[in-house]
């Protein structure tokens, strides 16, 4: 854990279940939580207010993000005000785009001057970094959440797109780039490493924590171990 707690980068768990949200949050390395219309649905939350309430009424003084859901922008907007209302903590995911490919700048452009702090997520361009720097209002704190895991799963490497969009945000000191999506638990290093802000990692990849570090000849030995104990489970005879 001290490698972890060395780094700049700032680890946010990403999640919906309750319990393991706030077990996350009790950890002093993890700086904040994000979750997700998906991960809530697969969670089983049937009442998305009242889920985000409940929260809420725990984790008061670590940032948190919850996403709007609407497709239609006028009625986007409402929903970010209205979860931007509850409390200081909280940041506001709005999708770069809606389902018909209608990019969401000018809403953006008209939450952030109403100083909601945001959450631009589900980008993977280059273009939507620029084009979403030029409406958020610098003097408002945001984020821009670039789904890099996605990138690297169509082949593409993501992290010259992060390092250019590191330098894209200078321009903007109050708005941090959240890599989103990592694949492993190498990704929290590489973010460090390019001076990404922030990274959102899953419980599969927390998991792994204990691992940083651990020798790599006992971790040979413990692979050859699980193929021989499962042989013999099996088994398997010739």
């Amino acid at each position: 854990m001290e490698k972890i707690n060395n780094l700049n980068v700032k680890i946010f768990a990403d999640g919906a279940d309750k319990n393991k949200m706030l077990e996350m949050y009790s950890k002093p390395f993890i700086k904040g939580l994000t979750t997700n219309p998906t991960l809530m649905n697969k969670a089983g939350i049937k009442d998305y207010k009242a889920f985000c309430l409940d929260i809420l009424s725990e984790i008061k003084d670590k940032p948190i993000s919850f996403e709007v859901f609407s497709d239609d922008f006028d009625d986007m907007e409402r929903q970010a005000l209205e979860i931007a209302s509850w409390g200081s903590n909280v940041y506001v995911k709005i999708p770069i785009m809606n389902t018909k490919r209608i990019p969401s700048y000018s809403s953006v452009k008209k939450l952030s001057e109403e100083k909601v702090k945001l959450n631009i997520t589900a980008l993977m361009t280059s273009n939507q970094v620029e084009e979403i720097s030029e409406v958020l209002n610098p003097k408002v704190p945001s984020y821009i959440s670039i789904f890099a895991g996605r990138i690297a799963d169509t082949g593409v490497d993501p992290i010259p797109l992060m390092m250019q969009s590191l330098s894209i945000l200078k321009a903007l000191p109050l708005t941090e780039l959240i890599w989103a999506s990592p694949r492993e638990l190498l990704n929290i290093f590489q973010a460090d490493q390019i001076g990404c802000h922030v990274i959102t990692v899953t419980q599969d990849i927390l998991k792994k924590l204990d691992m940083i570090d651990y020798d790599l000849n006992e971790y040979s030995l413990d692979t050859v171990k699980m193929f021989f104990n499962d042989a013999v489970v099996a088994g398997y005879k010739l």
